[in-house]
């Protein structure tokens, strides 16, 4: 049976007087890929950012691996295992791509992990390595997106969240970010992605949940949600 990494209760998220996440459920179980799915407003981001610390929750719980972690601060919620690779490609742009990754290490205090874990990012991305001593202002879009994940991914996650990994991504990039996250997912590496591209994020995933204005809207087997192209096209925007 597999374990649940993340439990998330009735979480609701408040911005002054706005509501943006309005009680929702979310379970995401150990090894596998969750997509959390959308439109713009749904609540996507809001959630990830709870999860991670950056935004406290109004009311409700969040568990991970049984621990509740709802008032835990950002910094000790990444040293258990929680990483966030934010939207935006959100990189040190004054940093060469392997002080940015060595950023990512923080958390890491053996050096022959460090070392396993740049191999680990470099396999991925060999583009990475072949740029590693360039500034990263100088890379391309694509390339800033395989560095933030890359960055998220040296400090070893048990959970990696990923918010919008394929934003403004030309098509061929956008399928190699995908086809990535698949290996990073055969790994064993349990993901939590939030996406408007549906279609290719369903086709990676495992479980799929659908926010509409802050609450639930629906939920269920990746393959199934997949099938319905009048939900993809309603709810979730891109079908291509």
């Amino acid at each position: 049976m597999t374990d649940t990494a993340l439990e998330i209760r009735n979480l609701k998220i408040r911005y002054g007087a706005i509501e943006a996440v309005k009680g929702i459920d979310l379970d995401v179980p150990e090894g596998k890929v969750v997509a959390l799915l959308g439109a713009n407003g749904a609540g996507k981001t809001s959630t990830l950012r709870s999860i991670s610390g950056l935004t406290p929750a109004a009311e409700g719980s969040i568990t991970f691996f049984g621990q509740d972690i709802t008032k835990l601060e950002a910094e000790k919620i990444t040293r258990l295992g929680i990483v966030q690779s934010p939207e935006g490609r959100q990189v040190f742009r004054d940093l060469t791509v392997e002080e940015n990754l060595r950023t990512g290490a923080f958390t890491v205090r053996s050096r022959a992990q460090v070392k396993a874990n740049f191999e680990r990012c470099y396999r991925y991305f060999p583009r990475l390595e072949e740029r590693r001593t360039q500034l990263a202002y100088t890379l391309s879009g694509g390339e800033l997106q395989m560095l933030a994940i890359a960055r998220a991914l040296m400090a070893n996650p048990k959970l990696l969240l990923l918010d919008e990994p394929s934003l403004g991504l030309a098509p061929m990039v956008v399928k190699d970010i995908f086809a990535i996250i698949g290996e990073i997912k055969a790994e064993g590496t349990t993901v939590l992605i939030v996406e408007q591209n549906a279609l290719q994020t369903l086709k990676i995933a495992d479980y799929g949940y659908v926010l509409a204005t802050g609450r639930n809207h629906l939920h269920g087997p990746a393959a199934e949600l997949i099938k319905d192209n009048t939900l993809v096209e309603a709810y979730l925007g891109t079908t291509k």
